[in-house]
């Protein structure tokens, strides 16, 4: 017998076998396709605005610096107030994503802290664009602060209200009568109401004019001063509602501020706000040098903002 006599013969086999094969993955890759779908690669989702960041510690100038950092104007030595105003860069490992800097100045008065991060998302899913993995790693943050609620007292038609529905109530249950303090039926007249919750006479000898009781005059004043800020426990008093932790609607594209004060009366004023895929947060801190000290947060959030604004303003340019 000669074997090679059926060589040829198993070659067009293999090549009929093989033909067969490239047919049926031909025709698994046809109905694999979704309805409608022309087999076309979908487009990539939009990349975000920004490509780069920007120095971190060039980013913050000296005017800034001179009123977030008092004690800057006092350092006398040249080199020494140099160094002060060129800060020390936060470690990183990806200057193209995330960028920070920070700054520490003592004064007579306080120790100021500022610190200053940049941080550029980029979305590795083509299905998800630059500036929606921004928003959500934004999103994250504000949930991490734990932002309270807005206060029903902010507004003034609100706080009327319920100083309105308190003090009927305080003054019923004192002397038992329908009637209440300041209106027609004690005849004293909305126009002597002191806002305290007694009456104009009472500031002369004590005694409650219009038939009101001293107790209901009590509760009166009780009830007057439910919207005075509650004692902290820290021994400053508490941060107005204007100035609470909130959303801020007139920065960037979506922006918060928290402020915080610790035990030992050092306040935390933190911004962050997302511009396209970028999130910038600014954190500035201060601790006074006497311990009886409250540094004000008006002030504070006010020299924050003012810095998250120019920063904004400096990304859009």
């Amino acid at each position: 017998m000669q074997p090679k006599a059926y060589v040829p013969g198993i070659a067009v086999l293999l090549a009929a076998l093989l033909a067969g094969c490239t047919g049926s993955d031909a025709s698994d890759d046809a109905t694999d396709n979704r309805p409608g779908d022309t087999g076309a690669t979908a487009p990539a989702a939009q990349p975000g605005r920004y490509r780069t960041l920007p120095e971190a510690c060039g980013a913050v100038g000296h005017d800034s610096l001179d009123t977030l950092l008092p004690g800057i104007r006092q350092i006398t030595d040249v080199e020494q107030r140099a160094t002060a105003y060129e800060g020390e860069a936060t470690l990183t490992y990806d200057t193209d994503r995330r960028v920070g800097c920070r700054w520490k100045v003592e004064s007579a008065t306080a120790t100021d802290h500022l610190l200053v991060d940049f941080e550029r998302v980029v979305s590795y899913d083509n299905a998800v664009s630059d500036d929606d993995a921004a928003q959500e790693i934004y999103a994250a943050k504000v949930e991490a602060a734990d932002l309270p609620e807005p206060s029903p007292t902010a507004s003034g038609s609100d706080a009327t209200d319920a100083t309105a529905t308190a003090a009927p109530t305080a003054t019923a249950t004192a002397d038992g009568s329908a009637g209440t303090e300041g209106t027609a039926g004690t005849g004293s007249g909305a126009e002597g109401v002191h806002p305290d919750g007694g009456t104009e006479d009472d500031l002369g000898d004590g005694t409650p004019s219009g038939g009101a009781t001293p107790s209901a005059s009590a509760s009166g004043s009780a009830s007057g001063s439910a919207s005075d800020p509650a004692p902290d426990p820290t021994g400053a008093t508490a941060t107005p509602p204007s100035l609470q932790p909130r959303a801020l609607d007139d920065l960037a594209d979506s922006a918060f501020l928290d402020d915080e004060l610790s035990t030992a009366h050092q306040r935390t004023v933190t911004v962050v706000f997302r511009t396209s895929n970028v999130i910038v947060t600014i954190e500035y801190a201060e601790q006074p040098t006497t311990m009886t000290d409250v540094p004000d947060s008006e002030e504070m959030q006010d020299r924050a903002r003012n810095l998250a604004a120019r920063l904004a303003d400096s990304l859009d340019g």
